[in-house]
């Protein structure tokens, strides 16, 4: 039990909190011993930046909200309506425009989450409020992350930094107002030194994910990185069935699983043969 502590911490919003301050401390060191580079701030930051903090924060408290609400598997087909939103954004925000092939790839997967979801035993409406919700807001970050990472303009490493200190101090006072900072504050385990080391390596972590997120989105499309974020999910999600002791079976549920891990594997093919490379409107290409 001491080995799965952080499960059990009853403050979502304070450990996006400290995943921000993870962030502010790495990349501001990193920026004085010139191993990153960054615009200093002036005026035209916050214009530059903007919506993204409010769509960074909105991402933190939906997601970390919504994992205990719901099954681990179903939680991790939910998290597929992100795809379709992302694919949807990218062609209203950005302008983009992709082939059938991966339309189709797309919409398998929201098929599957449609039949998976609509046979869902253990429903929850709030958990499903949050979880769709995170999926806006994770769609919706990736789309104008894309769009803000212009080496000209903040760089990936400038939208990280900034994102963090616009909305760390406006989190806190969330976090205050809530009580989901006194819960914080009092929890029991705080103490043990597990405990804590674990928290900070979540801290670590939720950089580190950020990062690569970031990375991923600037050298491939945002849609290509949430369809990876995805497919990284289908063993966690048949362990889930396995040994997480919170799934129950259903032959329509299964059916769809298998149709959203077969609709996101599509995808992924495409991409590894080139098909799923975005054109722009008027490119000679």
């Amino acid at each position: 039990k001491y080995l799965f502590m952080l499960f059990s911490f009853p403050s979502p919003m304070f450990l996006g909190i400290g995943q921000m301050a993870a962030t502010i401390l790495i990349l501001y060191v990193s920026k004085l011993n010139k191993i990153v580079h960054f615009p200093d701030f002036d005026k035209s930051i916050p214009v530059k930046l903007f919506p993204l903090p409010l769509i960074y924060v909105g991402n933190h408290i939906s997601g970390l909200s919504s994992t205990s609400k719901l099954s681990l598997p179903m939680f991790t087909v939910l998290r597929k309506f992100t795809i379709p939103l992302t694919l949807l954004l990218e062609i209203i925000i950005l302008g983009k425009r992709y082939p059938l092939s991966i339309i189709v790839s797309v919409f398998a997967i929201l098929l599957g989450a449609f039949i998976a979801a609509g046979s869902d035993l253990s429903f929850n409406l709030e958990g499903y409020t949050f979880v769709l919700l995170n999926d806006l807001f994770t769609a919706a970050n990736g789309v104008y992350t894309k769009q803000k990472i212009d080496p000209k303009e903040l760089g990936k490493y400038g939208v990280l930094f900034y994102n963090a200190c616009f909305m760390v101090v406006p989190t806190v006072i969330i976090s205050f107002s809530t009580g989901d900072f006194h819960q914080a504050t009092h929890f029991q385990h705080w103490t043990n030194v597990l405990f804590v080391f674990q928290f900070l390596l979540s801290c670590l972590l939720g950089f580190l994910l950020m990062y690569s997120t970031v990375l991923c989105s600037y050298y491939n499309s945002a849609l290509t990185t949430t369809v990876v974020g995805a497919i990284k999910n289908i063993s966690i999600a048949y362990i889930g069935m396995l040994i997480g002791g919170d799934y129950i079976f259903s032959v329509l549920n299964f059916i769809g699983l298998n149709i959203c891990m077969a609709g996101g594997l599509r995808y992924s093919f495409l991409t590894l043969r080139g098909n799923s490379k975005p054109t722009q409107p008027g490119d000679e290409e």
